[in-house]
């Protein structure tokens, strides 16, 4: 028999079984703890003893790598300051080169330029001047500097050395005598600043009055066009008035097929239409190319003829003066002008004519230039925006307002009449087109503007180019304007339009605008940081111009990134075009130089085969005619291309050269100041007169 099993027991022992366990637990969890502290702190102490391990290894590394590392350093140093020279003196070599080649093309174009260089030279002498007297100001503002003269300037009393002695007078002389002028000349150049802001302001205005009222000139009648638009075959011939379309050139060689072939091919009666082909050429091969032109269209049925004149005195004036005074002029009523890369659309005579038509007072009508290299480089976008302004703002303001502005010499018609009563051409000037234009303006006539009749033309390609034709239209205007200044007094027209031609058309956009433009931002602003105690505003510098970039840029929506090179570049231009003004201001020699701008050529055979598609429903003898134009000077401007390619040269332009170091020269001065705007003005302004005068941009650079 069993036992009974005893539970009270079994109970006990359970519970005496638990208490165990949990005293053991309890003694280990204490055993651990105790151990990872001891632990810890040994661990700790390894550690502290690895640190200090590797920092003595790290000690006598660096102990024994420092001769290594410091020639290396010394290496790296070398290295650079090498390359440095080597860019340096190959900058000097480059100069050198591009300064003797410059004396060289100077004696070899002695001859033709006659004494214009001198000027050119005694303007160059007096920047010079200035560039090494800003230089050794810069030279004394950094030893100041670095002395801390600047922080604590120095007084006589208290100048205890030679040299602070010397600072604190300069310090007082700066103070008292060469500031106070340099504040009074600066006021007054913002003023004009201010004033030709205004200006700009007023002629924006009124450009969005135009496009809001859609305000444009609109004829009296219209010439019926053909089905296709333009075909005169069918149409009595006696509607149509007598024209003659002049196209003065002279060793366009690269241009004269174009013009001649888009002149040729206009949409009106043969026989109403007279084209003289005014050819000034020195150049025996390209008369006899521009004749055989000629004759090809002649034996097509256009009546055109080819005059060249042996001695080419008076330039285009002359030439345009010697073709009006033939016999068989008197038999025309109107005259269209065209120079040697102007391309007219095939309708350009039917929507010019018609608005003469009932305008007994209208002299002229005036058209647009479109460019067709505008894209091709830095250079022609920057001049796409500045004419497009001037056409898109300046003259279709004028035209529709005071129905007078300046003509562009080139894609407009006069009425044969108002030349012959405003005195025909004169040979007295460079800018034939702008004293016609006044002394038809001070006769009571009328001039109109046709924004929407575009000619095409070309945008010169290289500085060079540019700036030769920049100078004659900046000097030109003043020569004008010493001749007919007591002609505008004298005339019978109101005091309103004379106060517009003196004040706002010359004084102001034509002498008062390249005068501030140089002398605020190239003296002035330079010689405020060397002399602080005169102060330019930085609303002056950096502020309004910004204003007036923008507002410039409107015409032309698509150049927007470009406003800020083309501020610097406008800022650069003011160097010629001040030189140009006090030439033409004084009737130097170099006032009366005319240089023709030189033409590419590049859009002659896509703008003919625009031309030729226009005119697809012409009869096919004209596209004949057309095609046979084109093909002819292809030969002709293949050559010419390889001849421009292998012939291309960089040139040295030592003004604006000049001009940069000075500016340069007073960013760092302006840094030494921490005067932010001013400094960063001016370097941008110093690097963009560097690119200018190494020939960086233009026709080498796309």
């Amino acid at each position: 028999m069993s036992k009974k099993p005893n539970y009270e027991f079994q109970e006990w022992w359970n519970k005496e079984k638990e208490k165990h366990k949990s005293e053991i637990n309890s003694e280990i969890s204490s055993n651990n703890t105790s151990t990872s502290t001891s632990n810890n702190h040994r661990d700790v102490d390894d550690d502290e003893d690895d640190e200090h391990r590797r920092k003595e290894v790290g000690r006598s590394r660096n102990a024994r790598q420092i001769s290594f590392v410091i020639l290396l350093k010394f290496q790296q140093i070398s290295n650079f300051l090498a390359w440095l020279i080597n860019g340096f003196c190959s900058l000097i070599r480059t100069t050198n080169r591009r300064i003797s080649k410059n004396n060289s093309n100077s004696s070899t174009n002695s001859s033709s330029s006659g004494s214009s260089s001198n000027s050119e030279s005694r303007f160059y002498k007096i920047i010079k001047v200035f560039l090494i007297v800003v230089v050794c100001l810069l030279v004394i503002e950094l030893i100041a500097y670095f002395k801390g003269w600047h922080f604590r300037p120095p007084s006589i009393d208290s100048a205890l050395s030679f040299e602070k002695l010397v600072y604190a007078k300069w310090l007082l002389i700066r103070a008292d005598y060469l500031a106070p002028p340099l504040q009074v000349m600066s006021n007054f150049c913002i003023v004009l600043f201010l004033i030709q802001s205004v200006d700009r302001i007023v002629l924006i205005l009124g450009c969005f009055w135009i496009k809001f009222r859609r305000l444009k000139p609109v004829p009296l009648m219209e010439f019926n066009d053909g089905e296709g638009g333009g075909d005169v075959e069918d149409q009595n011939s006696e509607d149509y008035p007598m024209v003659l379309i002049q196209i003065p050139m002279c060793n366009e060689k690269e241009v004269y097929h174009q013009s001649i072939a888009a002149v040729c091919i206009q949409d009106w009666p043969a026989d109403r239409m007279l084209v003289q082909v005014l050819d000034d050429s020195d150049e025996l091969d390209v008369q006899h190319l521009i004749k055989a032109e000629v004759q090809k269209w002649q034996q097509k049925g256009v009546h055109i003829i080819y005059r060249h004149r042996l001695i080419r005195t008076g330039y285009k004036a002359g030439n345009l003066k010697s073709a009006m005074s033939c016999d068989y002029v008197k038999d025309y009523e109107f005259v269209a002008i065209f120079d040697a890369d102007f391309q007219p659309g095939p309708d350009f005579l039917k929507k010019t004519i018609p608005h003469f038509k009932g305008n007994e007072d209208l002299a002229l009508v005036q058209t647009r230039w479109s460019f067709v290299n505008k894209d091709e480089n830095l250079l022609t976008r920057l001049q796409n925006i500045n004419l497009s302004f001037h056409f898109e703002v300046e003259q279709q303001v004028n035209g529709i307002f005071i129905n007078f502005f300046g003509f562009n010499g080139t894609a407009g018609v006069w009425r044969i009449k108002a030349l012959e009563e405003s005195g025909g051409w004169l040979e007295r000037t460079t800018v034939e087109d702008m004293d016609i234009a006044v002394r038809a303006h001070l006769c009571g006539w009328k001039f109109i503007y046709l924004n929407d009749v575009k000619c095409l033309c070309e945008l010169p390609e290289s500085y060079g180019a540019y700036i030769k034709q920049q100078h004659r239209w900046h000097s030109g205007p003043m020569q004008l304007f010493r001749l007919c200044f007591v002609d505008i007094l004298r005339s019978k027209i109101s005091v309103a339009k004379k106060a517009n031609l003196i004040f706002l058309f010359f004084l102001l956009r034509k002498l008062i605008l390249p005068f501030y433009s140089f002398t605020l931002f190239c003296i002035i602003l330079p010689l405020t940081m060397f002399l602080p105690e005169a102060h330019l505003p930085a609303w002056v510098v950096c502020y309004v111009p910004g204003v007036m970039s923008i507002l410039n840029i409107i015409p032309a929506p698509r150049s927007v990134p470009f406003i800020v090179p083309y501020l610097l570049f406008e800022n650069t231009m003011s160097v010629t075009k001040f030189n140009a003004m006090i030439s033409g201001l004084f009737r130097l020699t170099s006032s009366y130089e005319w240089v023709v701008t030189k033409k590419l050529g590049r859009s002659s055979e896509a703008d003919l085969i625009a031309f030729e598609k226009e005119s697809e429903t012409q009869a096919e003898t004209t596209s004949l005619i057309y095609k046979s134009s084109s093909e002819s000077g292809l030969a002709d401007l293949t050559k010419l291309e390889i001849t421009k390619k292998s012939k291309k040269k960089n040139r040295l332009y030592k003004k604006e050269l000049a001009l940069a170091f000075i500016l340069l020269a007073a960013s760092a001065r302006s840094l030494l100041s921490a005067q932010g705007i001013h400094f960063y003005f001016l370097l941008f302004q110093g690097i963009t007169f560097l690119v200018v005068g190494l020939d960086l941009i233009g026709e080498q650079v796309s």
